[in-house]
């Protein structure tokens, strides 16, 4: 232990990843979220939009939730969370990572699966409120793997901090990107590389000394945008460097908070280095719950409250039940 033996069961005719993945993503809305933005300026002047959720009686508990890759705070997956949350007396803010809530961010960088320095703003920012004495953090996909982390690589971390929660998890970014780039997960890395690139384009014109035309249409995959973008923009040599420091991987066997991570076997998007087995049975605070279901963040649950949803407010209720 603490390897978790998981007790979700999907619907019947949500059992094949496929499924699951794309009805999470596109089919699944969620209502009555009522959000309010506020935009936080950073150490570097750019900025974060920050999507914020109220319980309906003032409450001293708050989630930080993180989004996947060209995710966004209105994500089913996010508003889903924050929602259960609320019904459960614990407000929520969702990040918008740099240049995902709609406006252009004003910097050459954007975001990254190990860009923990703007975790850490929000988590200072939510404490800066003086209203909160337990944080919980939740992150999505990247966002799981920027939250892992966020609290294995070193930093003092607040008290208020008590524990945090992972989904569908890219513990190893080199891996991850190679079953991205694999056949059967084609349709997602061509959806994917599209929105980046289409994100990218402006700063061809805004940046002209950081990036040619020539570089842009060089990208042709995911890997090929890492290399000419997500590298270069954010100090690392390339690809490699960048999934090699950036993967949480590393990091778990010195996380001291109580973590949960839920990575279904099914996952078409993790390599089997994101199954962090080892790393769960030698760290009393880290938790690994591997479903046989669930796709990529598809744990299509009752009442529209996803499996990976109830198992947070679970978690960070009690861990000891874990």
């Amino acid at each position: 232990m603490p390897v978790i033996e998981s007790t979700y069961k999907p619907p019947f005719w949500a059992k094949k990843s496929f499924v699951s993945t794309v009805f999470s993503g596109l089919a699944r809305k969620v209502d009555g979220v009522e959000q309010t933005r506020e935009r936080i300026i950073l150490p570097d002047t750019d900025f974060l939009d920050l999507d914020w959720s109220y319980a309906q009686q003032k409450s001293n508990k708050i989630i930080i939730l993180l989004h996947g890759l060209e995710g966004n705070a209105q994500r089913p997956y996010i508003t889903g969370t924050a929602k259960h949350f609320n019904n459960n007396g614990i407000d929520a803010v969702a990040v918008n990572f740099r240049g995902c809530s709609g406006d252009p961010n004003l910097l050459f960088r954007s975001y990254h699966s190990g860009a923990t320095e703007d975790l850490d703003a929000v988590v200072q920012h939510a404490l800066s409120k003086g209203q909160y004495d337990e944080i919980y953090i939740k992150g999505i996909s990247l966002g799981a793997n920027m939250v892992l982390k966020y609290v294995g690589e070193g930093r003092e971390l607040p008290t208020e901090l008590k524990s945090v929660i992972a989904v569908s998890t890219p513990c190893d970014l080199k891996g991850s990107c190679g079953e991205l780039l694999s056949l059967k997960n084609k349709h997602y890395a061509i959806r994917f590389l599209a929105h980046l690139k289409d994100k990218l384009k402006p700063k061809l014109e805004q940046f002209p000394n950081n990036i040619s035309v020539a570089d842009f249409d060089s990208i042709k995959t995911l890997i090929d945008f890492d290399h000419v973008y997500t590298s270069k923009a954010h100090g690392f040599k390339d690809a490699f460097d960048y999934y090699e420091k950036a993967s949480c991987l590393q990091f778990l066997p010195n996380i001291k908070v109580p973590s949960l991570i839920i990575n279904a076997l099914n996952d078409s998007f993790l390599s089997a280095e994101c199954y962090p087995v080892k790393e769960a049975k030698h760290n009393p605070n880290l938790f690994l719950e591997m479903p046989k279901y669930g796709g990529h963040v598809g744990f299509i649950g009752k009442g529209n409250v996803y499996y990976n949803e109830q198992r947070a407010l679970d978690f960070v209720g009690n861990v000891k039940k874990c």
